[in-house]
């Protein structure tokens, strides 16, 4: 084989083991991987909580979230029941408006950056996955699909703790 053929071959593998790492752990649900405690300014995720209610929420090709806009009591536990109508993969992701925002804007850089917290879940088409999140901090914060051109999209929501 010639060097001209390695190369785009070898690209091909790499290529295709960083997808699958990226989004390695689709299907899986919260309750099967085991997160370390985190606590930051939109709330706080610990192993073995309970959520208080469910709240399902829509994904799809339309680049919308339903519901749009989720209103919750500062000490909620809740549990994001998340479902992929689309052909596409989407995600979940909680966070500021700020830091949805950049990173958003890295992800237009990086769109094989890897993703491990438990407030995000990558879901593949015709999927679901869900997400434990405690709301200990009142304010206004978000969720989003921050895969490229998503979230230019509008794939946004409003997240109100009151």
């Amino acid at each position: 084989m010639t060097t001209k053929y390695i190369v785009p071959a070898t690209l091909a593998i790499i290529m295709t083991i960083g997808a699958s790492a990226t989004y390695g752990h689709t299907g899986e649900t919260h309750a099967e991987r085991s997160y370390d405690p985190v606590n930051n300014e939109f709330g706080a995720y610990e192993p073995n909580i309970k959520p208080d209610r469910v709240i399902e929420v829509t994904m799809d090709d339309n680049m919308r979230f339903e519901p749009a806009s989720i209103e919750v009591s500062k000490g909620d536990v809740l549990e994001f029941r998340v479902r992929n109508a689309g052909e596409l993969m989407h995600e979940f992701v909680l966070g500021t408006g700020e830091s949805l925002q950049q990173h958003a804007e890295m992800m237009k850089k990086f769109p094989g950056m890897e993703h491990d917290e438990p407030y995000m879940a990558h879901v593949p088409p015709g999927d679901s996955m869900s997400i434990l999140w405690k709301f200990d901090k009142a304010g206004e914060f978000g969720f989003a699909c921050l895969l490229p051109g998503h979230y230019d999209a509008g794939m946004k929501g409003d997240l109100a703790v009151k």
